[in-house]
């Protein structure tokens, strides 16, 4: 009997579910998102809507009521509340999965546990703890909020003594952790699946290039030997084994400069790195992640085409309405998501350029240079 999916979060992510569960009418017959933004992207392609605050409680409750089984497109729901409601609707990724991750130094010391590489950190409590973790670690360090952040968003690289006390105010009381900073030569990610039953598949390692620590490009595959990927690979699925979580998860990580791989954060949901998989791969990762949280059989991985995903973001020099764009060349695929106003950075849309006939990454590469202009967002 199909089931009522409910979606804790209805941006341009809970949109992408929403479009592959409307094409498994089988095992999906509606879908409900709870998101505080009217008209939301997600409510634009077929949902329904409750307009309330992720974190609203009596929300949460009212959407496990109207829901078989819950998700989510966004890491701010309150997984203790989630947790109470577990009575009503099956949640995953699970609220414990989710508490682990929600909090970065809850999530790092979990990975630690497990013997899963990541950066060395300390809990912060105060600003002389700051000072001496950054004895312990040297400059540069990063300090990071443990909670709600996101895109960059959170964190405050330390380059000198006179960057303590500024890092430090600019987080207002927040709970903390310090990290040393790695030295890294390429950003990477891994997006992994794990379904009910325990069975776990990943897609090739992808490359990340960021703009002001918002994602811009992924490359997939990932320009690394395959001894790297293998590393990235495996890394992945001892992940995904000891956290036991059921859905996509977006696996961040560190390339070294000396060839290590090492975790930099973990998404418990779809991910922006994992939006090429839309046209490059034999499974969408939207698709695979309600087949994962439905119990079904994995689909394939397997990277069809070299494809190049971009961002498009809001100009730095407005905040409006702006111009539609108009893309269009040979295997360039536009998603735009709904949203009326541009804001400085604000993810508006992406594509993804895909090569065909054996084109390689530097072909797609050369060409994207070519197109970026008119991916430029302008105001009205």
């Amino acid at each position: 009997m199909a089931k009522v999916l409910g979606i804790i979060g209805g941006g341009q992510l809970g949109m992408m579910i929403t479009e592959a569960a409307k094409k498994m009418p089988e095992y999906i017959s509606k879908i409900i998102v709870l998101d505080p933004t009217k008209n939301c992207p997600a409510s634009q392609v077929g949902a329904e809507q409750i307009i309330a605050d992720f974190k609203d409680k009596n929300a949460i409750i009212d959407l496990a009521n109207k829901s078989d089984i819950i998700t989510y497109e966004i890491e701010s729901g309150d997984s203790d509340v989630l947790k109470s409601v577990e009575n009503k609707a099956e949640i995953n990724p699970s609220p414990e999965t989710l508490k682990i991750i929600q909090d970065k130094f809850l999530q790092k010391s979990f990975l630690l546990k497990n013997n899963i590489p990541v950066p060395d950190f300390l809990e912060i409590k105060n600003i002389d703890d700051v000072k001496a973790g950054l004895k312990k670690f040297g400059f540069p360090a990063m300090l990071k909020a443990r909670r709600d952040a996101y895109d960059g968003r959170g964190n405050y690289k330390i380059n000198s003594e006179e960057d303590i006390e500024p890092a430090y105010d600019y987080f207002k009381g927040q709970s903390l952790l310090l990290e040393k900073f790695v030295s890294f030569k390429m950003e990477v990610s891994v997006i992994a699946s794990r379904n009910t039953k325990g069975q776990i598949k990943t897609y090739p390692l992808v490359e990340n290039i960021h703009e002001t620590s918002i994602l811009r490009e992924t490359i997939a595959p990932a320009r690394v030997s395959e001894n790297i990927s293998k590393k990235a690979e495996q890394i992945a699925e001892k992940t995904m084994t000891v956290l036991k979580g059921a859905g996509i998860f977006g696996i961040e990580m560190f390339v070294t400069t000396n060839d290590d791989v090492i975790i930099n954060e973990i998404a418990p949901r779809v991910h922006n790195s994992g939006h090429h998989t839309l046209q490059s791969s034999e499974t969408s990762q939207f698709e695979q992640h309600l087949r994962a949280i439905l119990g079904l059989e994995l689909g394939g991985t397997k990277l069809l085409y070299n494809t190049i995903m971009y961002n498009i973001l809001g100009s730095k020099e407005f905040q409006g309405e702006y111009k539609p764009l108009e893309i269009s060349e040979d295997n360039l695929f536009l998603k735009m998501y709904g949203k009326k106003i541009s804001k400085p950075l604000r993810k508006l849309g992406h594509f993804n350029l895909v090569g065909r006939k054996g084109e390689s990454i530097d072909e797609l590469i050369k060409k994207l240079e070519t197109l970026k202009d008119r991916a430029a967002v302008q105001s009205i």
